[in-house]
């Protein structure tokens, strides 16, 4: 498909945290006009692609994003403009070669990824396509994905003393888009009632789960179970499952020992700490439970628990293609978590997620803490058939945006629904 783009402006618009980020609105010279909403993350590992931000500590505390702005409308444009174009991987190829440094921060991932996502979600318009249509690749079948709802927040992403950063429930057992949904609200709702209850805090954090004063994962992993009876479901594979996402990176010490809950833990006593938690909680997924340099506690925690949780690996792995081949090859997870902002182009992305399932590792499509109302990623999961994705709790609107766009596509068509 040759296209031409007639026009490239990005705007720098806020995102759920206040703070600033691009919004990209591409073109077509046939008249299709697409925007594009970019994430930034909160908790972000060492090797993503690098956000391009201002430093001027005038304007935002130095996290304004004129910069990139200024270069989608310059450089960029400039590029895309006024030549024939015969696919998104040409231009998201172009793009990076325009930027020329390993991480892209000379132009930003920001800008990059804006432009990538505007023009994908431009040709699928163009071409009449709904975007998931679009982006699937040719040996994949689309399904629905299982919604991971994070309800209770921790990390950098609370003011709370709880080290794990994410605790999400899972509606494996559900029977359709629509019933995992209400599963998922009706939980994030029991849950409230619970916390109140208990006289502990139901304001939230920045992803829109709650953000209690608990310091203890295992208490929260009790609070889980009970809402989900209370709110009529089985806690289970069956029913509502429980996923946790520690980002141990956050918590690693330089001694390389583990900080939870004040106990300080080598990566073998962590890896027995979660170990316990699987086995006496219906835990079917854990993200980044040991730190991205970690590696032989990576392996070790794969032997040991690899054949009965998914093991996601996110700062570890970036959605960068060429880091999760090699992590592939020395045994590091079974699944990489897939953030298309981490890496900064869409091409990239789909193929880092095409890498994932030729070795066989699940990919678990995933937002990021600073969102914006844009629901790419919802497309983007149920296109790669990759069957789940996580958006945070199921409330704000900014979350809710990417669980209503997967109740608007499993409305419109027969696609399955489930983790195969």
């Amino acid at each position: 498909m040759t296209f031409n783009v007639s026009d490239v402006i990005a705007l720098e618009i806020l995102d759920s945290r206040a703070r600033p980020t691009l919004a990209v609105t591409v073109r077509l010279a046939d008249g299709t006009t697409a925007r594009a909403g970019v994430p930034s993350g909160a908790s972000t590992g060492s090797l993503e692609a690098v956000e391009l931000r201002d430093d001027d500590k005038s304007r935002f505390g130095g996290s304004g994003v004129l910069k990139a702005v200024a270069n989608v409308n310059g450089e960029i444009a400039d590029l895309l403009r006024g030549r024939h174009w015969d696919s998104l991987a040409e231009v998201d190829q172009a793009m990076i070669n325009l930027d020329g440094s390993s991480n892209k921060h000379r132009l930003g991932a920001n800008a990059l990824v804006g432009v990538s996502m505007a023009l994908a979600r431009a040709l699928a318009a163009s071409a009449g396509t709904p975007l998931w249509r679009w982006l699937a690749p040719q040996d994949v079948v689309p399904s629905l994905p299982v919604p991971h709802f994070n309800v209770l927040n921790g990390g950098v992403h609370a003011p709370n003393d709880l080290d794990f950063q994410e605790f999400m429930v899972a509606p494996l057992g559900a029977s359709s888009m629509a019933e995992a949904v209400r599963a998922g609200a009706e939980v994030y709702a029991a849950l409230r009632r619970g916390l109140a209850s208990r006289k502990l805090s139901t304001g939230l954090g920045d992803e829109g789960g709650f953000a209690p004063e608990i310091s203890e994962p295992e208490e929260v992993l009790r609070l889980l179970v009970e809402a989900i009876g209370d709110a009529g479901y089985t806690a289970g594979a069956d029913g509502v499952s429980i996923a946790l996402d520690l980002a141990a990176s956050e918590f690693r010490r330089p001694d390389g020992r583990y900080l939870v809950a004040g106990d300080l833990l080598s990566s073998g006593e962590l890896i027995d700490r979660l170990a316990a938690i699987t086995r006496d909680f219906p835990v079917h997924l854990i993200e980044d439970g040991l730190g991205e340099d970690d590696d032989e506690g990576w392996i070790t925690l794969t032997n040991r628990l690899g054949s009965s949780v998914e093991l996601v690996g996110d700062d570890i792995f970036c959605t960068n293609p060429a880091i999760i081949s090699a992590a592939i090859g020395r045994g590091i997870g079974n699944a990489s978590l897939i953030k298309v902002n981490q890496i900064g182009t869409v091409t990239e992305t789909l193929e880092a997620m095409a890498i994932c399932r030729q070795a066989g590792y699940r990919q678990f499509v995933s937002h990021r803490s600073g969102e914006t109302e844009d629901s790419f990623i919802a497309d983007l999961a149920v296109g790669t058939g990759c069957g789940h994705l996580k958006s945070g709790a199921p409330a704000r609107g900014e979350r809710t945006a990417k669980y209503n766009r997967l109740l608007e596509i499993a409305a419109g068509s027969q696609l399955r629904y489930g983790m195969s």
